[in-house]
C-alpha cells in the first residue's frame, strides 16, 4: 500500500492561512481520492538538517510517496496528475496543454501577484512599497486580462476540470487580500466555480484544522 505524507506548518499568520502551499498538494490528493498523512512542522523546524535535506529552500510542503522525496508544489501537483484522470485527460495532446498550463500559472501568473502580495503584507508600511504599487497593480491587472481573454467563456481551461485549474485557482487566491479580482467578473466566476469543488473545500478545511489544533 502506498503510503504518502505532505508537511504543512502548524500555525502561521491569519493572512497566510488557507494559502500555504501544501494546500494545493492537498487539493490534488483529494481530487485523485488518494489517502494522505500531514507532518506538521514548526516554522523553524523548516531549518532542520534532516528537513533540509529533503527541501533545500527550507520550504513547505514536501511531499514523500514510499521512497519518492519531492519539492516545489507545482511539481508534486504534476506527479499527482499523472496518476489521476481526474487531474490529467488520457489524451496526449490535453496532457501537454495541461502542464503548459502549470507552468503558466507558476511563470507567468504567480511572480506578479506574489510581488504585489508581499508589498501590501510585508512592506505596506514602507515608502518605497507606496511608490512601486501603483505598478505592481497595473502588471497585475494587465496580466489578468490577458488570462480572461485565453480563458474566453469556457469553465475550464480544457474540456474538462484538471491539475492546470487546481494550480491557476491557488495561485488568483493570493488576491483575496485585494479586489482587483473583481474587475474581471470571467475569472470571479471561474475561481467560484473551480473553488465549489468538494475536494477544494476537504483541503482547505483539513488546512484550517491544522491551524486551528495549534497550541503555542
Amino acid at each position: 500500500m502506498t503510503v504518502r505524507r505532505v508537511s504543512a506548518y502548524k500555525w502561521v499568520p491569519p493572512f497566510a492561512q488557507g494559502l500555504v502551499r501544501d494546500l494545493r498538494v492537498r487539493w490534488a490528493l483529494e481530487e485523485a481520492g488518494f489517502a494522505y498523512e500531514v507532518d506538521a512542522i514548526a516554522h523553524p523546524d523548516r531549518l532542520a538538517p534532516d528537513y533540509v535535506a529533503k527541501q533545500p529552500f527550507a520550504q513547505v510542503p514536501v511531499y514523500e510517496e514510499d521512497d519518492l522525496v519531492l519539492f516545489e508544489s507545482g511539481a508534486i501537483v504534476l506527479h499527482l496528475a499523472r496518476q489521476s484522470t481526474m487531474l490529467m485527460p488520457s489524451d496526449p495532446t490535453e496532457q501537454a496543454h495541461v502542464t503548459m498550463w502549470i507552468f503558466a500559472a507558476l511563470n507567468s501568473i504567480e511572480p506578479c501577484i506574489s510581488v504585489l502580495a508581499e508589498l501590501d503584507l510585508f512592506h505596506a508600511e514602507q515608502n518605497w512599497a507606496r511608490e512601486q504599487r501603483p505598478l505592481a497593480e497595473e502588471t497585475v491587472k494587465a496580466r489578468l486580462q490577458q488570462l480572461a481573454d485565453a480563458l474566453a467563456d469556457r469553465d475550464y481551461l480544457l474540456k474538462q476540470f484538471s491539475a492546470a485549474d487546481l494550480m491557476l485557482v491557488s495561485v488568483l487566491r493570493i488576491l483575496r487580500h485585494t479586489n482587483i479580482l473583481a474587475g474581471f467578473s470571467t475569472l470571479t466566476a471561474y475561481q467560484n466555480r473551480v473553488e465549489s469543488r468538494p475536494a477544494f473545500k476537504r483541503a482547505l478545511e483539513a488546512q484550517m484544522n491544522t491551524f486551528a489544533a495549534y497550541e503555542p
